[in-house]
């Protein structure tokens, strides 16, 4: 982390790069959105022709998750992401840069009746946030409503981690790493401030199961349940999803995981990935597929990425 820092700390020519391609992305977040959305088409265009490992990754996490359909489509649905995943990083400008009433006007909320009933009954609230490719622009719309406990794993650039911790907590709250102690998540949940919570990435060293993902077993990390049950948290989950044609962004919710947690490990972890499956098939595009999802093999299982 870099408490206490600010920009001049990070003048020395190491951060020069850095500094240049934040200085070419800042200025996106002050352009129509329309003008954004036909840049990050182009911007994914490219990607997808010169992100060889990504686009070899991607293309086999399709195949897995979608056997059935057939490989021209899964094609296409390839050359979509990488379209998505273009407006993504240009969204970024505006998660980082854009003001808290252009983020209003870009992001709509809706769905929201599980949510809104969750807090006017003073429940701790876990928003189940997978990981779209606009999961953190949503994360920032719903921070200005009321302060917001928010996943964070530490960037290797410490330039790119300073500015992403000032951003992410410019409207309050809390940033807690995934390895942290609970105590002080659990006391923020008690307190009021929902937790958006980002489920889906390779464990580690975190306790997980082998929960199907897709009808292939994945490596699943069980805190959600745990979390849930220390706090007597409800689960809603949360999705964020890119509209077209530069109209912006919208984030809405799904019914709470009912009977949740149940006290069994694997039962527990297969619903969180039967929610985050039911959000990727309404945007598959839009699901982060560059990314080792099933890296992570049972003991004795060989790699599925060759």
């Amino acid at each position: 982390m870099t408490p206490g820092k600010s920009a001049r700390d990070f003048l020395s020519p190491r951060y020069w790069p850095t500094w240049l391609m934040l200085g070419v992305l800042w200025p996106f977040s002050l352009l129509p959105m329309w003008v954004v959305w036909l840049l990050g088409q182009a911007l994914g265009t490219v990607l997808y022709l010169l992100h060889a490992r990504g686009r070899r990754i991607a293309r086999r996490n399709l195949a897995l998750c979608f056997p059935a359909l057939p490989a021209a489509a899964r094609a296409r649905l390839l050359r979509r992401h990488y379209r998505a995943l273009g407006q993504a990083v240009m969204g970024v400008s505006f998660s980082w840069w854009g003001s808290a009433r252009r983020q209003q006007k870009l992001v709509r909320i809706r769905a929201r009746e599980s949510y809104d009933q969750a807090l006017a009954a003073g429940r701790p609230v876990i928003l189940l946030a997978p990981h779209f490719l606009a999961m953190e622009l949503g994360g920032m719309r719903l921070a200005q409503e009321r302060p917001m406990i928010s996943m964070y794993k530490q960037a290797s650039n410490a330039l790119i981690d300073w500015l992403m911790r000032r951003r992410r907590l410019r409207y309050g709250g809390l940033l807690v790493e995934r390895d942290a102690p609970l105590r002080p998540l659990i006391r923020q949940l008690r307190a009021g401030e929902p937790f958006y919570y980002l489920p889906d990435q390779n464990p580690g060293e975190a306790a997980h199961v082998f929960a199907p993902f897709f009808g292939v077993p994945a490596a699943t990390v069980t805190a959600l349940a745990r979390i849930a049950r220390l706090a007597d948290a409800v689960v809603i989950p949360c999705f964020t999803r890119q509209l077209p044609y530069g109209r912006g962004y919208e984030v809405y919710f799904k019914p709470p995981l009912a009977d949740f947690p149940s006290g069994d490990e694997l039962a527990d972890a297969t619903r969180m990935n039967q929610a985050i499956e039911e959000g990727v098939r309404e945007m598959p595009e839009q699901y982060l597929w560059t990314y080792k999802r099933f890296k992570h093999r049972p003991s004795g299982e060989p790699s599925l990425y060759g």
